[in-house]
């Protein structure tokens, strides 16, 4: 199956109103960019900070690029003609099926170019979601040059959980990974390591580096349905918002607070201070993990709305409402659907989160159709995920 070549002309358009965004929002610096005048084919893998991550990647160089986008996105855009026109991939984070395999290598074998953001998912805490193991083996069929590109900062322009843009200083670092002759020669365990290596991130560690401060960065409003545990008395979904830039804990009057940067500073008597957001979203992931491996927490389930992708009105329409119940097997979706009685489970395996907004609702794929499951208690959509992310950890731990 051929893919659809960039429409110079859209391109061209898509390109100069990306590189506009680039320039007041992400105020992008580039520290290397060895892909502007690259010939031939190759494939540029790039870290995954934020929603409007291509906007700093699409400009990078002259020639077209195939971005591989996710299905549930680029189904509910609106000018999808116009999209049409760029050659964008769509497909489903976490899962890829032979269609777009072919698509993707139909890019290389023609001579172009794509672009992809293996781990699937931007980041809600500022750690990089897991790539998947298959990656690797996939980056080695493609028999291409490999680029690497690597976005600092952006994450903090438009955080998942917040929906206030903070324009600030960015920058992104692009250099060839891998060689086709290379890759042909490696493992997949060396692909990994160097992968990694390039990709894989913690944006608060590097922006105490970097120290940027990105305009709003003060308002943390949405933060506090990512952070639902109260690190010094481990009350849960007691974290709650103050003053904008505030969280503090109900229960003990454990409180923080942002700076100009980004980072949290203890504002309250009691408790230790946690300078990074990714450190409080370890220590609620691992007490998740925790009770997951003693087998304290197997299960969790939750009253919800659920709408389906329509893709011809390029839109999530309602289709009912039900029980769902996350357990290690998978999401267990009960209820009405369409106006008859659905019950059905979608497995989990080898799928390491999913789409989601914190506080609203979370995705999940059941043969072609996409649901979208909007929890009636929203402050329940980071512990299913964290749960999800247990799962996954658990089970791939066993393995070794």
């Amino acid at each position: 199956m051929r893919h659809t070549t960039p429409n110079p002309f859209f391109y061209g358009i898509a390109r100069a109103v990306s590189n506009l965004a680039a320039c007041l929002l992400f105020r992008r610096r580039f520290l290397r960019n060895e892909i502007k005048n690259a010939s031939g084919s190759f494939v540029v893998i790039a870290n995954h900070q934020t929603a409007l991550d291509f906007v700093n990647l699409i400009g990078a160089c002259k020639r077209p690029m195939n971005f591989v986008v996710s299905r549930s996105i680029f189904g509910t855009l609106p000018l999808q003609g116009f999209l049409s026109k760029l050659g964008l991939i769509p497909k489903q984070q976490f899962q890829t099926e032979v269609s777009d395999l072919k698509k993707m290598k139909s890019v290389i074998s023609s001579g172009g170019r794509l672009a992809i953001y293996p781990a699937g998912l931007m980041c809600e805490d500022g750690l990089s979601t897991p790539i998947p193991t298959a990656t690797y083996k996939f980056l080695k069929w493609l028999g291409t040059d490999v680029y690497a590109a690597r976005s600092y900062g952006s994450y903090f322009v438009l955080p998942k959980w917040s929906s206030v843009l903070r324009p600030g200083r960015t920058y992104i670092d692009i250099y060839k990974l891998f060689s086709a002759d290379e890759l042909a020669t490696m493992d997949e365990e060396s692909i990994r390591l160097r992968t990694e290596e390039a990709l894989l991130f913690d944006a608060y560690r590097e922006q105490e580096g970097y120290r940027v401060r990105f305009s709003g960065c003060r308002n943390i409003a949405g933060l506090e349905d990512v952070l639902y545990i109260c690190p010094h008395c481990g009350e849960e979904f007691s974290i709650r918002l103050k003053c904008k830039n505030i969280l503090q804990c109900e229960k003990c009057g454990y409180a923080q607070q942002s700076d100009d940067y980004a980072m949290l500073h203890k504002c309250s008597v009691h408790g230790d201070e946690i300078r990074y957001v990714s450190d409080w979203s370890r220590l609620i992931f691992n007490k998740v993990l925790s009770a997951v491996e003693k087998g304290e927490l197997v299960s969790l389930s939750d009253r919800a709305e659920f709408s389906v992708l329509d893709e011809g009105r390029h839109r999530f329409r309602k289709a009912g409402c039900g029980t769902l119940t996350l357990g290690v097997e998978g999401f267990h979706i009960e209820g009405k659907l369409d106006g008859e009685c659905a019950d059905f489970v979608v497995p989990i395996k080898n799928i390491p989160s999913l789409p989601f907004s914190p506080g609203k609702y979370l995705e999940v794929q059941h043969g072609s159709k996409i649901y979208r499951c909007t929890l009636e208690n929203g402050h329940l959509v980071m512990k299913f995920i964290n749960l999800l992310k247990s799962f996954h950890t658990a089970e791939n731990t066993a393995k070794i």
